[in-house]
């Protein structure tokens, strides 16, 4: 099923060019390589490519979706480059952030520059109203999953009153939803809406796309969390339990624990460790063990299974065709990936 990533990020490579050329409008010689850094330095390209597949599967052409394809990865790596000055982040795809490469007023610049770009991009789509109006209700949904992840750690960040004022230390389910909804799933449903939008499909088309993104993001991120806890760690290159090592209570299995667990020992040992304001791998550890004697990972997997399901519905919509089953694709791998 790796292969359907594999296909995606082919495809998704092929807006490379036309980003280039968004992002290279406009900008001083001198300052072209810091801008292009972050595209240049690889990704999967999975949402430029939803769009496209997306348009495809509406029955139109690839190359209509370009400049709407363009933005969204243009969007992604804006919020990525922000995300990295946020979380203090040194790499990125094995590679230094921007931030850490060029320094921080200089990736603050190169962020707006992206905004700006994936604006321009837009420009070129056959609505360019409809679709910028998209794009800043996306971002501003973005914005706010990334404020509530910020307000679900349950310790550092001392020197950020804000943050220090507004933590969010009780947490239900409906609440996690809410933040990866924005934080992840909405740049998805909106890189398949787009993919609809771009070849002029029917109403029900686009809104079948956009329901498919949206439960295909949720059903992504409920997935990550899972593997961010029980990985292996030769499969994904990072360290089982970094979530914890953050003080993430915006970890789904690590809520479903804690719901699990209230009123125990076991739960105020797991919630301690969490807000611990340094927490060692031994530690990690440990809350892992408490963790796995309860059934959150379980729980988890029937949430994630219950989102991809809904996407494969969304798309009954469509007719058959070889991009629709790319899409099916996709979702029966985010039920079955392990990196």
């Amino acid at each position: 099923m790796g292969s359907v990533v594999g296909l995606l990020a082919e495809t998704g490579r092929r807006i490379d060019p036309v980003m280039e050329k968004y992002l290279s409008r406009n900008v001083a010689p001198e300052f072209r390589d810091a801008v292009l850094y972050q595209i240049r330095i690889g990704g999967k390209r999975i949402r430029p490519a939803l769009t496209m597949v997306s348009a495809t599967a509406a029955g139109g052409k690839e190359e209509d979706a370009y400049p709407a394809a363009a933005a969204v990865e243009i969007i992604h790596n804006y919020s990525l480059v922000l995300d990295d000055i946020i979380d203090h982040s040194e790499l990125r795809r094995g590679h230094p952030t921007v931030w850490k490469k060029y320094g921080i007023s200089t990736a603050i610049l190169v962020a707006v520059h992206y905004r700006e770009s994936a604006a321009e991009a837009l420009n070129d789509t056959p609505d360019p109203v409809a679709f910028n109006e998209i794009m800043a209700w996306t971002v501003k949904e973005l914005i706010e999953g990334e404020r509530l992840d910020i307000l679900m750690e349950q310790a550092g960040r001392e020197d950020e009153p804000y943050v220090v004022a507004n933590r969010i230390s009780e947490m239900r389910l409906e609440d996690y939803l809410r933040m990866v909804e924005k934080k992840t799933a909405r740049l998805i449903e909106t890189s398949c809406r787009f993919g609809g939008m771009s070849v002029g499909a029917p109403k029900r088309v686009v809104e079948a796309l956009s329901r498919y993104g949206y439960n295909v993001g949720l059903a992504f991120q409920v997935g990550d969390d899972i593997i961010d806890l029980f990985g292996k760690q030769e499969k994904t290159g990072k360290r089982v339990g970094q979530d914890i090592k953050e003080h993430k209570l915006g970890n789904v299995v690590v809520l479903l624990a804690l719901e699990e667990l209230r009123g125990t020992p076991e739960g105020e040992e797991l919630e301690s460790i969490i807000k611990k304001p340094v927490i060692s791998w031994e530690e990690v550890g440990r809350a892992m063990k408490i963790i796995s004697s309860t059934h959150a990972r379980e729980k988890a997997e029937e949430l994630r299974d219950r989102y991809v399901s809904e996407a494969l519905k969304a798309l009954e919509e469509l007719g058959e065709s070889e991009a629709r089953r790319l899409l099916e694709g996709l979702a029966v791998f985010i039920r079955e990936r392990e990196f």
